[in-house]
């Protein structure tokens, strides 16, 4: 756990984000948290990291998300050697999808 990050404060903030119940509300909640642009921001790192998860070529990612090779490799190095939070993500809504396919 980042030292730098965890606070009381933010302890609060992820609480808020776990209360919600659906996208909707995330919707509700991020609107007025967010800007626009770093909702976008949030979105397209996930979108990189599940697609270099699926072992997409970052000229792939960058052509479909619009995202930097900065903002790529920024994301690559957080899958390989940070603290799994994006894999735990994209594993959790793989699991939904297919709960939901089925």
């Amino acid at each position: 756990m980042n030292k730098k990050i965890k606070t009381e404060l933010t302890d609060k903030l992820f609480q808020s984000i776990l209360c919600m119940n659906t996208v909707e509300e995330c919707y509700q909640l991020f609107e007025d948290l967010c800007t626009v642009n770093e909702i976008q921001a949030i979105a397209q790192r996930m979108e990189v990291a599940a697609m270099l998860d699926a072992k997409c070529t970052y000229v792939e990612i960058a052509e479909k998300t619009g995202a930097s090779t900065a903002t790529i490799s920024r994301v690559n190095r957080c899958l390989h050697y940070g603290t799994d939070g994006y894999k735990l993500a994209i594993d959790r809504v793989k699991a939904l999808e297919q709960k939901e396919e089925n």
